[in-house]
């Protein structure tokens, strides 16, 4: 792994997979995931289809430059939002966490990139889609939503478990991993995966103080889909039908206001990518970049 200095005062952690003379694939990870997200499998599968894969840690999360101390109330940011009220002061939002994706395109010299995101990731890619065009080859947007509450919204229960406050010991932590399964996949979701995943997440970096700025962070972009009308990068859009954390009406809809953007409704699909559906994603995936490149 590596580090990448990309705007005053931000370092993103990253690594890479592949040969750098393959067309590049930047994967953006979701709220409070780390890159280890995508997991290897996920990232050696691409990059053997002909991609130079790049994976990092967003900022408040991980390896990445922590704003440690920055207070805000992403509930008020909400409410704020959702009222049209003046926004309390954010310590950032998905503007700036795109640009850090661009700075770090920059530091690896990639002048044009297919973007992949999940979750908060294709919140990201999308602000990409919006405020850098001129650097996308083509976006994925995964799991994700437009930023207007009419769509994608999650179930109470998923919401809950979201936002409810994760253990600070370690063990407890590793427990607690259970929640997930109210996300995940109905056919493929597996609590002892989930654990382990949690325990290389606490072991590599436990930071819960960062989940409150990215959430503020979403909250204060708001709804994108005006702007998303005028994105040109070619668009694929993938969700699970299972999902209960962003509703596939999030997807669908982000589908419908990108002009020419394909969509993809995965059965056995809920917010996480199963390994077992590793095969479909790398066929769709690859052939949506070479469709976009060919054009």
């Amino acid at each position: 792994m590596a580090r990448a200095a990309v705007s005053t005062g931000v370092e993103l952690e990253f690594d890479t997979f592949g040969s750098s003379e393959d067309p590049a694939l930047l994967l953006v990870m979701g709220f409070t995931a780390q890159m280890t997200a995508w997991d290897v499998d996920f990232c050696r599968g691409l990059a053997e289809r002909g991609y130079f894969v790049v994976r990092y840690d967003n900022r408040d999360c991980g390896l990445s430059t922590k704003f440690d101390g920055a207070a805000v109330d992403p509930m008020a940011v909400m409410a704020a939002a959702l009222s049209n009220e003046p926004l309390p002061p954010v310590p950032y939002t998905l503007s700036e966490m795109a640009a850090d994706g661009i700075g770090l395109l920059d530091h690896l010299g990639i002048a044009r990139a297919h973007v992949v995101g999940a979750s908060m990731g294709g919140m990201i890619v999308q602000m990409m889609a919006i405020e850098h065009p001129t650097r996308l080859r083509s976006m994925i947007s995964i799991m994700s939503m437009t930023g207007d509450p009419e769509y994608g919204q999650a179930s109470p229960e998923a919401m809950g478990a979201l936002l409810a406050a994760p253990p600070v010991e370690r063990d407890a932590y590793i427990e607690s991993a259970d929640r997930w399964g109210i996300w995940a996949s109905k056919k493929y979701g597996d609590p002892g995966e989930a654990r382990v995943r949690a325990a290389e997440s606490y072991d590599r970096s436990f930071y819960p103080e960062g989940g409150s700025r990215q959430l503020a962070a979403i909250f204060a972009t708001g709804d994108r889909t005006e702007r998303l009308r005028s994105v040109k990068a070619p668009t694929l859009v993938i969700h699970g039908r299972d999902d209960t954390l962003i509703g596939p009406s999030g997807g669908v809809r982000t589908a419908e206001v990108i002009d020419g953007a394909h969509l993809l409704l995965m059965a056995d699909m809920g917010h996480d990518l199963p390994k077992q559906l590793h095969p479909i994603y790398f066929d769709v995936m690859s052939s949506h970049m070479r469709w976009a490149d060919a054009r």
